[in-house]
């Protein structure tokens, strides 16, 4: 197996490395949820700014930044790209919330429930339809792009018959002697 950093037969990475382009290399996985947080962020943003709550630019940054985390990710770490949908939502949605006008001074705690659950409720569609597009691309990825020199179940077992008691005891001994006699060698003990 090759080396991380050294391209394979045809300009191809390493599976493990790969993104979702075979030529092209794969982020870290903590690198490809900043992608999907920033322009989650980019969109939360524009829209506070341009109409005070969450609206098509939210939903497109947000496709985007969750897909292309996915897309572009290195092979191992798919998992943390495939969850961050709704942690990013869970996340965006308060902010939001935070940053436009939090309710009233004199609010009671049904009133701040709602103020902070209503656009968690309205971006949920979107949430929805986003991890659903994120986990089949990932999926889609890990069945396909999986290693094809993964050593198979049966291509481990030895092929040596079974060991009787009376064998294995003895090769038991055996290797007790010699680590006893690694013991006794000139090298300082361990404590």
């Amino acid at each position: 197996m090759t080396n991380r950093g050294e391209r394979g037969a045809g300009g191809r990475w390493p599976m493990s490395d790969r993104s979702v382009v075979p030529t092209v290399l794969g982020i870290p996985p903590v690198a490809a949820v900043g992608v999907g947080a920033a322009l989650t962020a980019v969109g939360v943003i524009g829209d506070l700014v341009r109409i005070g709550s969450l609206g098509m630019v939210f939903a497109i940054c947000y496709i985007a930044g969750c897909v292309l985390a996915v897309a572009w990710v290195r092979r191992d770490g798919l998992f943390g790209p495939m969850v961050q949908p709704p942690l990013l939502v869970a996340v965006a949605v308060p902010v939001v919330v935070l940053l436009a006008g939090s309710p009233k001074p004199g609010a009671g705690v049904a009133e701040r429930l709602l103020v902070v659950g209503a656009p968690l409720v309205n971006a949920f569609p979107t949430m929805a339809s986003t991890t659903g597009i994120v986990l089949v691309i990932g999926l889609v990825r890990l069945i396909v792009q999986r290693p094809l020199d993964a050593p198979t179940p049966a291509a481990t077992a030895p092929d040596e018959p079974p060991v009787s008691p009376r064998r294995s005891s003895a090769a038991g001994r055996g290797r007790a002697a010699a680590r006893g006699a690694a013991r006794t060698s000139g090298s300082p003990r361990r404590s």
